[in-house]
């Protein structure tokens, strides 16, 4: 039996039954339904106030399209594997409900236009939607900041003790890579905002059209000049996987120090039973299951991003059947981060924060040997013999198994004259926080005035989206 096609006036034969199925997308780009009616009613508006379709039509067209719409909403819609993607569905439903008149629908219209204007409206608005999550987690980082504003914990370079911080200064850091991330999302949304529709399969049409028109119903900013590229370009899925990957490689980092962080050789912080598992067989375990779970889910939205780089590269222009490929991997991206911002925001805003066990983490591994070394700098040493000075300190205590601030003057004097009894409060470790106010420092003053920033740099964004 031969299975009903939009190209079956070319065919006598029927296209291979498990070659429908090889080459079928609807169980995939069904979620672009959507977008996909939104199109078309926005193509048969145009159609009918360009005198190309008569208004009747248009009316008709309408309202079989809003009730597919609502069908598909209330789930009380089936399509067949036959319809081969979610265009062709719809456009087969139409037909079936509304006769003629849906067969006049895909005028001056290629599904090449078609899909393309579709991927665009998913992607800038789901560009968007991450963007408000990322926001929100940021937000969230912000409030655990202020609620653990003064605590102390040990810095690290090369997973070695190097300088005390403000964990909320830590903190900070983690909402900064979110910040960029929302930035790489609010672009990829921009690179999706232009409307392919008009471009027919590639070379435009003869039909007196409006592209301006429906470019503004459907809200895009512009219109892509040249109907080649508007069929072919796919450069916005690219960058807002991109965006996808550089968001679970931030998640990644972070979900590495909050696993490190609740070990018992670290004992920061303890992860709430919610975002916690056990074993099977070890019964005092509790497993940070669902950080190590991001962590994992990184590579595969990696895997996203080269899947849609290999399959574009070397494509001529314009349309081919491999950018049907260009689909599964972008939703997939987004579901995998949505699920994993949603599941970092729940730990970071739920764990409990060990402040007494930071600081005595902070207090050990010489952490105030630098601004040891800068005192003995700003009293005139040259930074590279104090450097040496301090460093044989360090040595010496390390051997009498002492930390620097239970070292009395006279030790520090067996290694330079010039230290006095003011060195030794420069060894105190909230002292050695306290001092760093530079700009974007780790003191008391200079954390506040960043989440000050941060707040309202976040509602001055959210506004803007707003509007």
């Amino acid at each position: 039996m031969a299975t009903l096609t939009p190209w079956g006036g070319r065919f006598e034969g029927s296209v291979d039954e498990e070659m429908l199925a090889f080459g079928a997308s609807l169980p995939v780009d069904l979620r672009l339904w959507p977008e996909d009616i939104a199109g078309s009613m926005a193509h048969a508006d145009m159609l009918a106030k360009q005198g190309i379709i008569t208004p009747r039509e248009n009316e008709a067209i309408f309202e079989g399209l809003k009730s597919i719409a609502d069908d598909l909403r209330n789930e009380a819609l089936d399509f067949e594997l036959s319809d081969e993607d979610i265009h062709m569905a719809i456009e087969s439903e139409l037909v079936r409900r509304i006769g003629e008149p849906g067969k006049k629908l895909h005028t001056a219209r290629s599904r090449n236009d078609q899909v393309a204007v579709d991927f665009r409206l998913y992607c800038l608005h789901a560009a968007f939607e991450m963007a408000d999550m990322l926001s929100d987690l940021r937000l969230g980082i912000v409030e655990v900041a202020e609620a653990h504003i003064d605590t102390i914990l040990p810095g690290y370079t090369h997973m070695q003790k190097a300088q005390p911080v403000l964990l909320s200064q830590h903190l900070l850091a983690w909402q900064a890579m979110f910040e960029r991330d929302i930035n790489r999302f609010v672009d990829a949304g921009i690179a999706a905002d232009a409307s392919p529709l008009g471009a027919a399969a590639l070379a435009g049409t003869p039909h007196p059209i409006d592209r301006e028109n429906t470019a503004e119903a459907l809200g895009f900013n512009r219109i892509i000049p040249n109907s080649m590229d508007a069929v072919s370009d796919r450069d916005f899925a690219c960058d807002f996987i991109y965006a996808a990957a550089m968001t679970m490689l931030h998640l990644s980092r972070i979900c590495e120090e909050l696993i490190l962080w609740s070990t018992e050789e670290f004992g920061f912080i303890t992860l709430s039973d919610a975002y916690s598992t056990g074993s099977s067989i070890m019964p005092q375990k509790k497993n940070a299951d669902f950080a190590e779970l991001v962590r994992g889910k990184t590579g595969r939205v990696y895997g996203d991003l080269i899947g849609i780089l290999t399959t574009l590269k070397s494509l001529p222009l314009t349309y081919n059947k491999d950018l049907q490929e260009d689909k599964e991997g972008l939703f997939d991206a987004y579901d995998t981060v949505e699920a994993c911002l949603s599941a970092v925001h729940g730990m970071i805003c739920t764990m409990s924060v060990n402040s007494e066990r930071m600081l005595e983490a902070a207090q050990g591994g010489f952490m105030a040997a630098t601004d040891l070394a800068d005192w003995l700098a700003a009293r005139g040493v040259a930074f590279r013999d104090a450097h040496e000075v301090v460093g044989s300190t360090v040595l010496y205590a390390e051997k009498q198994g002492k930390r620097l601030d239970e070292l009395t003057l006279e030790e520090l004097q067996q290694f330079s004259g010039v230290f006095t009894t003011d060195a030794l409060e420069v060894l105190d470790i909230k002292r050695v926080v306290a001092a760093r106010t530079s700009f974007g420092g780790t003191s008391l003053e200079s954390v506040r005035a960043q989440i000050a920033a941060v707040k309202a740099q976040i509602e001055s964004s959210c506004d803007d989206c707003d509007e």
